[in-house]
């Protein structure tokens, strides 16, 4: 049961409402309509906005206000004495912790989605995704996402086309993957520079470029001993930051050296079963034997993922437990931990087998058996399942929803009841990995396999319709975040990128045409290949530096805007003299 704001406001008029409030069905009335009278509390004259801001930015207005609903001198929740309130404490936030408000979503908007759906993924077509849609009905931080996978799908085109025929015509010469590896060098610099020059475009278009960082409210999980906040002045837990380092150095570090251990385990498990399908086919080579060799890369490619999702939750866990006082905070923790474990956990054989046991064609397998595996895993756990899920869930609810967001009416109820019963989405963050670990694939061993490119362009093409099916057929309509670029997606990216630098001058490095020019000392060889890694790190961190962020005519436009500003400023400080006297005669 849901108890939701009606469609009639308390002067008698209607409205359109564009986000649901659910409590509890055993809520208590006075506790009910204490939140109506701090919601209208809230509300301040002025324009609804039409024509100005689009409907993901009024569902945006209208979140901030609700997290900043906060208590004044009620020391409890109507109707629960024992939910006790103090000034300046987030009422929503203190009903969600205590499971009377179940949860805040925006609504869909049946014509936009209907518009939006049309142009987005119901038609197969080779053309850009809507951008300035996507951004409208969803928010600049879905947007740059859509924006990111496009754009990292057009870049791999160059390689998957190199790929194609140095994997018809050298195939089974695995020592001449040095121009390959080179063009890998310069492809993964060259990419990320471009793309935050687009992304400045981007941004610059919806008018975040420039936007400020707002400040920060406590996240909604944040506990500690009841204080002063020194800047706003309002009463709020404090938490001592040292308590914080000791569990982060403590407990969280060694939990992740623990995982990084246990995932070295699982991979030494992997190479014992190697070699013991290679020793079945050498001993008896037939069909059945040689497809034998792919089953231990196909079991630990699925080791791999469902270890990745457990340490998920485990980390989810952990940087809940630190405390962290900020949202911002949180995610940059959480990604770390994620990040290290997941590129230790997916690349970590591939680097053992290219340069411990120097094995290009086991590399080649391995790649290409992970690559594939995961892609099909991935695909299953994004598009199918979910959709699965939510029809085994409420079968009959979700063919009414079809027919609501594409041709019939269904009274505003029943919509809600269908729209609270879908799958919420959880952020971009799982998004945004897999395309990190797909570039990680791409770049660092691609020379080795030059079909990797190709398979990834076409994960990412069913991963767009796929992603876009969800956003607007299976999830809930997600609060739009204002963004400016992918945050610090940007800094994984290009981490991984000069990691690629080191991985690809090795490859080099190892090939017999590079070995054969130093044949008598394997030192000079070393010297020579950490001295071209250098040369080329160099020229990587030259190039962000030659290459600017902004593009030129952006510039001059933002420079154009601010002088506009002081101008505009310059003449409102003159005038004010003369305000000011004329009240003063009057």
């Amino acid at each position: 049961m849901q108890k939701s704001l009606s469609v009639y406001d308390s002067d008698g008029s209607t409205f359109a409402p564009l986000v649901v409030i659910e409590l509890v069905s055993e809520t208590k009335e006075e506790a009910i309509a204490w939140l109506l009278n701090r919601v209208r509390d809230k509300q301040q004259d002025g324009g609804d906005g039409d024509g100005f801001l689009s409907m993901a930015e009024c569902q945006y207005i209208i979140k901030h206000e609700l997290d900043n609903l906060r208590a004044k001198d009620e020391a409890h929740v109507p109707g629960y004495p024992k939910m006790k309130l103090y000034p300046g404490k987030s009422v929503i936030r203190r009903m969600q912790s205590k499971g009377i408000l179940v949860q805040v979503f925006p609504l869909h908007e049946k014509e936009e989605l209907k518009r939006l759906s049309f142009s987005w993924f119901k038609k197969i077509k080779l053309s850009f995704q809507p951008l300035d849609d996507i951004r409208h009905y969803f928010g600049e931080g879905m947007a740059l996402y859509f924006g990111f996978l496009e754009y990292f799908t057009l870049a791999l085109i160059p390689m998957a086309l190199i790929g194609i025929p140095y994997y018809l015509f050298d195939w089974e010469d695995y020592d001449k993957f040095t121009v390959f590896a080179g063009f890998n060098l310069v492809w993964c610099t060259v990419i990320l520079e471009l793309w935050k020059r687009l992304s400045a475009s981007l941004a610059y278009g919806w008018g975040t470029l420039s936007r400020k960082k707002a400040f920060e409210e406590p996240r909604p999980g944040f506990h500690g001993v009841l204080g002063v906040n020194p800047v706003t002045g309002r009463a709020e837990p404090l938490y001592s930051n040292a308590k914080r380092q000791l569990r982060i150095y403590l407990v969280s570090v060694p939990f992740v050296l623990l995982c990084l251990y246990l995932s070295l385990y699982v991979m030494m498990i992997y190479f014992d079963m190697e070699g013991w399908a290679l020793m079945i086919h050498d001993e008896e080579p037939t069909f059945w034997t040689g497809l034998l060799l792919f089953i231990p890369s196909i079991i630990y490619a699925v080791v791999i993922e469902i270890m990745n999702l457990i340490y998920r939750y485990a980390a989810e866990f952990l940087t809940g437990w630190e405390n962290h006082r900020l949202e911002s905070t949180f995610q940059n923790h959480l990604v770390l931990k994620v990040l290290v474990f997941n590129f230790f956990n997916c690349f970590a054989s591939l680097f053992y087998i290219a340069f411990v046991m120097q094995d290009m064609v086991l590399l080649r397998q391995s790649l290409a058996t992970l690559l594939i595996t995961s892609q099909i895993l991935n695909q299953i756990m994004e598009a199918f399942l979910p959709y699965w899920l939510q029809r085994r869930r409420n079968k009959k609810a979700h063919k009414r929803m079809i027919k609501t967001m594409e041709d019939k009416e269904l009274p505003l109820s029943e919509q809600v009841k269908l729209e609270a019963d879908m799958s919420t989405y959880l952020g971009t963050f799982d998004d945004y990995l897999e395309l990190f670990l797909l570039f990680g694939y791409v770049s660092l061993f691609s020379c080795v396999y030059p079909l990797a490119a190709v398979l990834v362009v076409l994960n990412n093409v069913t991963e767009v319709y796929s992603d876009a099916f969800k956003m607007c057929k299976v999830f809930k309509r997600p609060f739009s975040e204002p963004a400016a670029n992918i945050g610090v997606w940007q800094l994984a990216f290009e981490a991984m990128s000069v990691i690629a630098v080191v991985t690809n001058c090795a490859l080099i490095g190892m090939s017999p045409q590079v070995k054969s020019y130093f044949p008598e000392s394997e030192t000079q060889l070393i010297m020579w290949v950490v001295g071209f890694e250098h040369f080329l790190l160099a020229s990587k961190f030259i190039l962000t530096f030659v290459i600017p962020d902004v593009p030129k005519h952006i510039q001059i436009k933002l420079s154009r805007l601010e002088f506009e500003s002081l101008e505009a400023l310059k003449k409102r400080h003159q005038k004010e003299p003369v305000y000011k006297r004329l009240t003063y005669r009057v």
